[in-house]
């Protein structure tokens, strides 16, 4: 018997009803509900229940949170509602976005839902990889597994090939997201990187189809490319099932989409894709490089609030080119991890000083989860934003830390499976780069502990 039992049992009344449910996901932390009548759902209700930290909006997107062990009660939750896990219903027909009205506002909110429901599914595999990279490092620091190994070798394999075959695994996810069929987005996905067409980019080969101009170029580690082609896809696929017979549909829907949605990609989407992602990677670097440690320091103050929304997802292109290019991200990692680690300081100092015995277990325990683990999110919604000027004192010490890693230039040379304190090796690098990080880690846990301590909080029932 699952321990999230009683809530499976509460929280769909509390959410409109299995009927409201346009899509039904989870994160790292979070339930995420797409819900068709917002009015419908009982915000005081969900909050009160056994095992909820918080609720959020974020744009249309009904976010619960529980906490590390929410796959668990998303299982249960699924089961009990009758519900595929990661599965989607048809949403109601309408106007633009959602039956809405179609003005700029929803368009962007729609573009962010579609990247971070695509890329969220994924972020189990992120973390994996990550950790495996972190391992083989630390290995390989104590001397106990030199890079001539094989072992090594393959450790480096496995944690390299979450990133170069990205396209592959968004397809999949992202064509859940969209209501399309995975089979046919992880195809798509995986032309994208298939040896021959990455050797006719590496040797600046001509192709074309159909007649149409193919742009080549090596779409591994993108991300926008594949998500708006099977974005795409979802469309195609519901046109040509409509004039299918149905005797024949398991035969022509797959066929015709990939005959119609193939050229597109290759000549519209995946190029248009790939040179939207190309111009935020090199836009966030000349912030980095004409701002430098400001841009740093802004960006980490902010990260709070960016996670709080799911904005910080919309940084994934960033990375993964940066780490493709350049070999290092030296302004979104960073601050992302000085962030996280400055939440756990916060909701620490709130468990040090807190006189409510609940408050101080609670609080110490989100602590850990934020310290090891790097999620933020139950110290986040179930401390410092509920008492407020925690999460005052963690955005100051926030621009601190980003202000001391931008002056000092520190950056992050892999992928972090954690963004807690196992996060640290990432900033293994050449020079003095490990030190630097740790300056900026330093000047931002001393101010929010500091800071924490002395601005203090009003106690529930004291």
């Amino acid at each position: 018997m699952s321990k999230y039992n009683e809530l499976a049992k509460a929280l769909p009344d509390a959410v409109g009803g299995r009927e409201n449910v346009a899509y039904f996901q989870h994160c790292t932390t979070r339930l995420r509900f797409n819900v068709k009548d917002r009015s419908r759902v009982d915000l005081k209700k969900i909050e009160a229940m056994d095992k909820v930290v918080g609720t959020q909006w974020s744009n249309e997107e009904l976010q619960v949170i529980i906490g590390p062990a929410v796959a668990e009660a998303y299982r249960t939750i699924c089961k009990e509602m009758g519900m595929e896990e990661q599965g989607a219903v048809e949403e109601p027909s309408g106007q633009g976005l959602g039956g809405k009205k179609l003005t700029p506002l929803s368009l962007v909110t729609g573009i962010m839902d579609g990247i971070s429901g695509s890329i969220t599914p994924l972020i189990p595999m992120m973390i994996g990889g990550g950790m495996i990279k972190v391992i083989y490092m630390l290995a390989n620091m104590a001397g106990v597994l030199p890079e001539s190994s094989t072992t090594y070798q393959i450790l480096y394999w496995l944690g390299d090939a979450f990133i170069y075959f990205f396209p592959v695994f968004l397809g999949a996810t992202s064509a859940k997201k969209f209501g399309a069929n995975q089979g046919v987005g992880m195809l798509l996905g995986a032309l994208l990187i298939y040896p021959a067409f990455i050797n006719a980019a590496a040797e600046g080969t001509a192709l074309t189809i159909f007649g149409l101009p193919v742009y080549v170029t090596n779409y591994s580690t993108t991300v926008i490319p594949i998500i708006l082609t099977v974005w795409v896809l979802g469309k195609v696929e519901k046109l040509v099932s409509a004039v299918c017979p149905d005797i024949l549909k398991a035969c022509l829907v797959p066929t015709f989409s990939l005959l119609i949605v193939a050229p597109v990609m290759l000549v519209l989407t995946a190029p248009f894709g790939y040179f939207v992602g190309t111009y935020i990677t090199a836009a966030v670097i000349w912030i980095y490089e004409t701002i430098g440690f400001l841009g740093v320091a802004a960006l980490c103050a902010l990260l709070p609030l960016m996670v709080m929304t799911g904005m910080h997802t919309m940084m994934t292109p960033y990375w993964t080119t940066a780490f493709a290019s350049l070999g290092y991200d030296p302004f979104f990692l960073p601050a992302m991890i000085l962030s996280n680690l400055n939440q756990a300081t916060a909701a620490f100092a709130v468990g040090l000083k807190a006189r409510n015995p609940k408050l101080k277990s609670t609080a110490l325990s989100c602590a850990a989860t934020a310290f090891i683990a790097g999620v933020t999110e139950p110290a986040m919604f179930g401390i410092t934003l509920k008492y407020k000027k925690p999460l005052y004192a963690a955005l100051v010490g926030n621009a601190a830390a980003g202000l001391t890693a931008g002056l000092l230039k520190a950056a992050c040379y892999a992928f972090p499976g954690s963004g807690g304190l196992f996060a640290i090796v990432t900033f293994v690098g050449p020079g003095s780069n490990l030190i630097r990080f740790l300056l900026a880690l330093a000047a931002g846990v001393a101010v929010t502990f500091v800071m924490t301590m002395i601005l203090g909080f009003e106690e529930e029932g004291m």
